[in-house]
């Protein structure tokens, strides 16, 4: 089975499990025991960091139940909590895997470039007061578009990987009124790339770096390099992208 989740990361240790820590993942597999009676674990297609959000993460699991897919939805919207929501449920084939078979992962980062804060944004974007060279910033991210080594966008700790090479299709910065909108899309990411990436882009709009500058650091492969890592509450998961669409269950 697999599920389109959105969920509010304020309150949560990042989706994956810890221990004696409130995380999504743990939420969603208490539900799932309530609603079916079954112990199972999900896996995520992106493991989101504390404080991160999501608008479409994707989450598969093993169940015998069998329920519609629809029921799974208003089942488990009732026994979660209300910063988690199921968008929709479908059903896969066991071959299937939520983490291999996706192509590419899209994330938007959510900046108020405004000297006031926003109450009503507050938590969904970072404040950023000075102001912000949109054009230098996008000047910069076509050096982030193409496949390189990031390891120098990674955190300096969360580096558990061999391969750190990774693809992006799309890196752009949008602004519409006192809002700037950084999207990226890539195979995958590492560890707080995208937040590093952010931040070191934001040092660039200010005129606190230059594009070439942005290019050394990339250029230096050296965990932790770019700084500083922007705070995870302007960061969420749009969307996760397969080969082939999800079918409705007819």
């Amino acid at each position: 089975m697999v599920l389109i989740v959105e969920y509010n990361g304020t309150d949560y240790h990042g989706f994956q499990l810890q221990a004696n820590l409130p995380t999504i993942q743990w939420e969603m597999e208490k539900a799932l025991w309530e609603l079916t009676g079954e112990r199972t674990r999900v896996m995520a297609a992106s493991r989101t960091d504390a404080g991160v959000h999501a608008k479409g993460q994707v989450v598969s699991f093993r169940t015998k139940s069998s329920l519609p897919p629809q029921t799974f939805v208003n089942g488990l919207n009732y026994y979660l909590s209300r910063d988690i929501a199921i968008r929709t449920a479908y059903r896969v084939g066991d071959s299937f895997n939520v983490r291999r078979d996706a192509t590419s992962r899209e994330y938007n980062y959510y900046i108020l470039n405004s000297l006031i804060r926003s109450p009503i944004r507050e938590g969904f974007s970072y404040r950023v007061g000075g102001h912000l060279d949109i054009e230098a910033m996008n000047r910069a991210c076509q050096a982030l578009i193409g496949e390189h080594d990031f390891i120098s966008f990674a955190s300096s700790t969360g580096v558990g990987t061999k391969n750190t090479v990774r693809r992006v299709y799309r890196a752009e910065m949008e602004k519409d009124g006192e809002l700037a909108v950084f999207n990226i899309v890539a195979n995958s990411f590492l560890p707080h790339q995208v937040r590093n990436t952010i931040g070191t882009l934001i040092r660039v709009g200010l005129g606190r770096m230059r594009v070439d500058e942005l290019c050394s650091i990339m250029e230096a492969k050296k965990p932790g390099l770019a700084r500083p890592s922007a705070p995870a509450c302007g960061l969420c998961l749009m969307r996760v992208n397969y080969p082939y669409p999800f079918e409705e269950e007819t």
